[in-house]
């Protein structure tokens, strides 16, 4: 059942039929659009996004294929799929390691390893689906990311503890960079509520300190890219 399904006379040589081309390239299509369905559980994505998952097995077998014990031509690929990572904006991990298990379906079906590829989908599929649904990793619900803004004249180290000892159950001061011309500072604080609701009062009191300029206050939101 693990077996490939290709005959192989030597290491350079492969004998692939128009039969096996074709259940390689319908299982490797199965594979992709059931790789772009489990990343799209309670998660959004584009169109294009999602059409790449499904194609991509398929893409990457047929590559395979052709490359197969030729050296020349793998490594030539290889270079060719390197420039890929520079002419495509950086994606969040949960993108990549979708990419990384379309891929890896494309080149188990590519190599005629039909049954492995189908019983490493499940048991990736079935772990995502199961860490999904338990929200392993994911951070609480009262965890925030608040930006506030100040002017250059005036001290942050401190200046907000008071509301924070008030209002949260943790503040930690994460980064500090100048904008708009070094006139004014932004500050990153990675906070806990005591509460899930954002309070007003607390945000109409960073406003007096901070002479009305710009806060943010929003849920971490997963955009680290590898």
């Amino acid at each position: 059942m693990l077996s490939t399904i290709f005959s192989f006379s030597s290491i350079i040589d492969s004998s692939i039929t128009l039969t096996t081309f074709l259940i390689c390239t319908a299982v490797s299509l199965v594979l992709g659009i059931g790789t772009a369905l489990v990343y799209r559980h309670k998660s959004s994505c584009s169109q294009s996004f999602a059409v790449t998952l499904a194609v991509l097995p398929a893409i990457v077998q047929v590559v395979i294929m052709l490359v197969n014990g030729n050296i020349g031509a793998g490594v030539a690929v290889a270079g060719a799929f390197s420039l890929v990572r520079f002419r495509s904006a950086p994606g969040t991990a949960k993108e990549i390691g979708a990419i990384f298990l379309a891929m890896a379906i494309g080149l188990a079906t590519g190599m005629g390893y039909v049954g492995l590829a189908v019983i490493f989908f499940v048991i990736i599929a079935a772990i995502m689906l199961v860490l999904g649904a338990l929200k392993f990793g994911e951070s609480g619900k009262n965890e925030r990311v608040l930006k506030i803004t100040i002017p250059e004249n005036l001290d942050y180290e401190g200046i907000f503890d008071d509301l924070f000892a008030l209002y949260t159950q943790k503040a930690t001061l994460e980064k500090v960079k100048t904008t708009n011309m070094g006139t004014l500072y932004e500050l990153e604080y990675n906070i806990v509520l005591k509460d899930s609701e954002i309070p007003k009062k607390f945000i109409d009191e960073l406003r007096c300190r901070n002479g009305n300029l710009n806060i943010t206050c929003n849920r971490r939101m997963d955009k680290e890219s590898l």
